[in-house]
């Protein structure tokens, strides 16, 4: 099956009121590790491209294992999304790479971090919505600022969405969907209390009121699971060297130690109370599925899937030090990826819901728009 655009994987959620996960990508690993979720759970599929990921695999690279992975599972629906696209320009490139969906995040200006009026976000999301009907691909927008930086992006400063903005957005562009800032941040520290965010379900339930039309999208939903949190903490990268007067260091967590000449318990305390993702906290799934209950039907997670990889990893390098096959510690990875991704199905309510998606190619989908 070739890919489809990822609208017609919205339009089946919106009517069977379930969520679906976006799952950033950056490696083979990844993408065979939540392509397994979504068979066994039989899930509709958003692969998730950030442009630093796009940038890290030379574009084309990344791109094609996705196109090979998605090629061994025809039966299953399958979209590939630009995750914040900055300018008209970076949507483009996305669409000539054959990605279904592109997202014009006009709610910064296109340095990523610079929040942007709105006239400026309209003309911008306009832009790649002509653009992109005209070849049959979704797209995305963004009106609020959401907390926290993803991949460089973000102004990291928080501005909630007023839903009539969504309205209004929606008529002046007629963009498929929009990501709305209701509480959620990107990153694993989603509030500074280590506790998890209030969010404003209020948000979705007028925005899916005021504007049906519109697929309503949350970023920054990462539940950064305690289990995998508790794993990479438990787990540390220590740093051992002889300094120029033969003294013995040891170097973790920002501090360096003199074996020769610190306290001993100092050092052990240290270390044993370290933790390198302290107060890290995420979306609860219960407050995700309350969201999907009001109209959410795409959920972004980025982060839970880099805790997988890094957590699978620095088990691995801690319980088998000699171990430097690299397959070894990234075929862990991929397993830990297919566990997190299949928890997520699970949770949003997409399993058992391949089925439902209309296949549409791009062609059609873009006689559909005129």
């Amino acid at each position: 099956m070739p890919l489809v655009p990822m609208r017609v994987i919205l339009e089946a959620a919106e009517k069977g009121g379930y969520g679906v996960g976006a799952f950033n990508v950056n490696n083979m690993e990844q993408a065979q590790g939540i392509m397994k979720a979504a068979v066994e759970t039989n899930s509709p599929l958003i692969y998730q491209v950030s442009r630093g990921a796009l940038q890290y695999s030379n574009k084309t690279i990344l791109r094609d294992i996705i196109l090979a992975v998605s090629a061994q599972t025809p039966e299953l629906p399958v979209a590939v999304h630009l995750d914040h696209g900055n300018s008209p320009e970076s949507c483009k490139e996305a669409i000539e790479l054959g990605f279904t969906s592109v997202m014009m995040d006009g709610s910064l200006q296109a340095d990523g971090k610079t929040p942007a009026d709105y006239d400026y976000n309209m003309k911008a999301t306009k832009e790649v919505v002509d653009m992109a009907h005209a070849k049959g691909v979704t797209v995305e927008g963004e009106i609020g600022q959401l907390g926290g930086i993803e991949d460089g992006h973000g102004s990291g400063e928080e501005k909630v969405t007023d839903p009539p903005d969504v309205k209004k957005l929606f008529d002046d562009t007629k963009m498929d969907a929009c990501a709305l800032a209701w509480g959620t941040s990107h990153g694993a520290y989603k509030s500074t209390t280590g506790k998890p965010p209030v969010l404003r379900h209020d948000i979705i339930a007028e925005v899916h009121k005021l504007a049906p039309e519109i697929f309503i999208v949350s970023h920054g939903s990462s539940s950064v699971p305690a289990n995998l949190v508790d794993a990479v903490n438990s787990f540390g990268v220590i740093k051992k060297y002889k300094s120029e007067d033969g003294h013995r260091h040891l170097a973790g967590y920002g501090e360096d130690f003199d074996l020769d000449a610190d306290d001993a318990k100092k050092i052990v305390d240290f270390l044993y109370e370290s933790e390198r993702m302290p107060k890290s906290v995420g979306v609860p799934m219960a407050d995700l599925k309350k969201g999907i209950q009001n109209g959410v039907r795409k959920i972004n997670v980025d982060t839970d899937g880099r805790l997988a990889v890094t957590a699978a990893i620095l088990s691995v390098m801690q319980e088998k030090p000699s171990e430097f096959d690299p397959r070894k510690y990234l075929g862990p990875a991929r397993e830990a990826v297919y566990e997190f991704a299949k928890n997520a199905m699970q949770g949003f309510g997409s399993v058992e819901h391949a089925g439902d998606v209309e296949i549409v190619s791009l062609e059609e989908m873009s006689k559909r728009y005129k």
